[in-house]
């Protein structure tokens, strides 16, 4: 198997797993159907939901469709797949200004590490968005390789 096969499989999964991810989280009692979120904030967890899915079929057709310039429609799709990703760095780097947070009291909490006797508190969202992002420039270097 070539490189650039290993990485379009890889960009597959990576895009998969993110649509179905985010339906599965965003879509749960943590978040769109949390009674405690206001009914306007819980219309747009669903609409972002579903943009970040629907976005993700495109990626798997770009990705699994036969036809031409396949190398173009890969970067296309890893494009395309940084989009939510990127949107949520905006998110984090800008949450002081519209007084928001990573996390929410009745949802998925921070985990708790010690790291030299010391207590530390790490958001599974941001760890989650750094290991994808990470993850889908190492696939686009492999590909490029």
């Amino acid at each position: 198997m070539t490189h650039t096969a290993i990485a379009r499989i890889l960009l597959i999964l990576l895009c998969g797993f993110q649509g179905l991810g985010t339906l599965l989280i965003d879509l749960g009692r943590t978040h769109a159907t949390n009674p405690d979120w206001i009914r306007h904030a819980r219309f747009h967890v669903v609409w972002q939901a579903t943009s970040t899915a629907l976005l993700s079929l495109v990626e798997l057709a770009l990705l699994l469709v036969p036809g031409s310039h396949q190398e173009e429609r890969f970067y296309l799709a890893a494009g395309l797949a940084s989009i939510p990703m990127l949107g949520f760095f905006g998110a984090f780097a800008t949450r002081k200004l519209f007084g928001s947070a990573l996390s929410d009291p009745n949802g998925i909490p921070p985990a708790q590490i010690v790291v030299f006797g010391s207590e530390k508190w790490i958001d599974l969202n941001l760890m989650v968005e750094i290991f994808a992002f990470t993850l889908l420039l190492g696939i686009v270097a492999l590909f490029r390789y």
